[in-house]
């Protein structure tokens, strides 16, 4: 019978599932200290994960490990190496989190776009009728687009986009034309050159050595003065440091950050008190039908991985 260890809280019906499963016994693990894994999950043949770190220490001491499901779809918080050395299968939630995220986009663009809380502010400390006060805004319709990345989140992206009758551009060198075509795209094969024409750019791109930094002093100078940039993806890929200094000096309008290079973010971060960025805190998906598509996904590739037909969309090839 595999012993399954769920590390962090996920959602009820995601452990209901096991609960129904009489082939399976399961423990949530609450203390999840380095030193209370090291010593507990050597037991296990399958852990669900969330955002602690499994490094090779604690990797190398699971003997019996065979899968790890990550209760999301990053997974730079495990040593991919030590994974692959010891032949352990890595799980992603790659269908549940798509819809949530892309609507934290639209929300971020359309609050700095509007001013929504500089509206709001201005009624509660009773400036109602000192429009002069008011920083401008901006309409959606016929501005130009680019999603960077055309995974699951970006192909859902850019119906709520087309919605909005912006026109929509599409960088992502994996993806072909035709296919971009299909959803209403626009193909675009030099991610630099095309961002001095957006008005919005929406990153969903996985951090490596080539997109870290992808956003940085040089490429946010020869953007529109207007133009709002939005990552829900991974820290890293834009240069926070470049960015604070974009908005400051004026290069662009705005920036929403769902994600940080170091997360939580050091308090000395000069974005946390630029007025011109939109922040949250990693928490695209918090909402509660992604709760609960994540939490029954992460199990479900567990049970699929020993019943012989997890899908291979869901595996992350080391």
């Amino acid at each position: 019978m595999p012993k399954v260890a769920i590390l962090e809280h996920i959602h009820p019906s995601g452990i209901n599932l096991l609960k129904k499963n009489s082939a399976f016994d399961f423990e949530i693990i609450e203390n999840i200290s380095k030193e209370n894994l090291i010593n507990k999950l050597p037991n296990f043949d399958a852990i669900s994960l969330r955002v602690i770190k499994l490094d090779s220490d604690i990797i190398s001491k699971c003997k019996n490990l065979k899968i790890i499901s990550r209760h999301g779809v990053g997974y730079d918080n495990v040593d991919l190496n030590s994974l692959k050395s010891n032949n352990i299968t890595l799980a992603i939630t790659a269908t549940a989190n798509a819809i949530s995220v892309a609507e934290h986009v639209m929300f971020m663009i359309l609050n700095i776009s509007k001013g929504i809380d500089m509206y709001d502010s201005a009624v509660r400390k009773g400036q109602f009728l000192k429009k002069d006060k008011y920083s401008k805004t901006f309409e959606l319709w016929n501005k130009n687009f680019l999603i960077a990345g055309f995974g699951r989140v970006g192909k859902i992206l850019i119906k709520r986009c087309l919605g909005f009758e912006m026109k929509v551009y599409v960088y992502d060198p994996f993806v072909d034309e035709k296919t971009i075509e299909s959803f209403g795209g626009i193909k675009v094969s030099d991610f630099n050159g095309s961002l001095k024409n957006m008005d919005y750019i929406s990153i969903h791109m996985p951090l490596t050595d080539k997109t870290k930094n992808l956003i940085n002093s040089s490429n946010l100078k020869t953007m529109k003065k207007n133009s709002i940039i939005v990552n829900t993806s991974r820290g890293g890929i834009i240069n926070e440091k470049d960015l604070d200094e974009a908005l400051n000096k004026e290069f662009i309008f705005g920036a929403g950050l769902d994600v940080f290079e170091k997360e939580p973010p050091d308090t000395n971060n000069p974005l946390l008190t630029n007025k011109k960025v939109l922040l949250s805190p990693h928490s695209s998906t918090f909402t509660e039908e992604c709760s609960e598509r994540m939490g029954k996904e992460t199990i479900q590739n567990i049970i699929d991985f020993f019943d012989g037909k997890l899908d291979q969309s869901m595996v992350v090839q080391l």
